[in-house]
């Protein structure tokens, strides 16, 4: 019985287990349009229960599905602490925690059942392969962009509180500017008016273009190695 449903669940490339992924992968589309009707104002009671009801049994079978799956994946803990399985348990959580606690914040991690869709993926698989490779390079980038973002937040603080106090209230109002500016977003509720101001903003624009094409240029060379020794 158990090697029958290691071949469903696990062993995605046999014919049951093809079937079976088809069916979670139809599961996981459902659930995502329930969530977004959920969300219509004004909808009828009828609808709500009915919807309620369809969440519950997508709920009931991602359960089984995760449990099988601990029983199945030996050892157990390989699959409950990978990044997959971590997926699948928050994809889960929000209905348990929901039938006792009110936190609805909580809710948000229904949408993570959209993640389980690359599982069945082995693009995804070279993916995280091409992170891993580069791991550490995106460590220290990802220091040196906070280290940026608060440099930049404090330079812009001093150009612009003086003119701008209300703006530009700390260097802590003044990390979503650096946020912002720096990803070359610039939403615009937040602005330097000074010349020198517009000149250190001006400057920061340029380092953010280069902050964009650094991570992107490491993860197309990684992604094009892994692909390459997959062949």
């Amino acid at each position: 019985m158990k090697n029958i449903l290691r071949k469903i669940i696990i062993e995605t490339d046999t014919k049951h287990g093809k079937v079976f992924e088809v069916f979670i992968q139809s599961l996981i589309v459902l659930s995502l349009l329930s969530f977004s009707f959920e969300t219509l104002p004004n909808l009828g009671e009828k609808y709500k229960v009915l919807l309620s009801s369809f969440k519950f049994i997508c709920v009931v079978f991602f359960s089984i599905e995760y449990i099988l799956r601990v029983w199945l994946t030996k050892p157990s803990k390989a699959y409950i602490f990978s990044f997959f399985g971590i997926i699948d348990l928050l994809a889960i959580i929000p209905f348990y925690f929901a039938s006792g606690i009110d936190l609805r914040s909580i809710r948000i991690f229904r949408l993570f059942r959209i993640l389980k869709f690359f599982k069945f993926s082995s693009a995804m698989d070279r993916l995280i392969e091409a992170f891993i490779a580069i791991k550490n390079e995106l460590i220290i980038f990802g220091v040196g962009t906070i280290f940026l973002i608060y440099v930049s937040s404090v330079g812009i603080y001093y150009f612009e509180n003086p003119v701008q106090p209300q703006v530009f209230k700390s260097v802590f109002h003044s990390l979503w500017w650096a946020v912002t500016t720096l990803t070359t977003v610039g939403y615009g509720d937040m602005y330097p008016i000074t010349i020198g101001g517009k000149v250190f903003t001006t400057i920061i624009v340029f380092i953010g273009m280069g902050m964009v094409a650094v991570p992107t240029g490491l993860l197309a060379s990684s992604l094009s190695k892994t692909i390459s020794s997959k062949k």
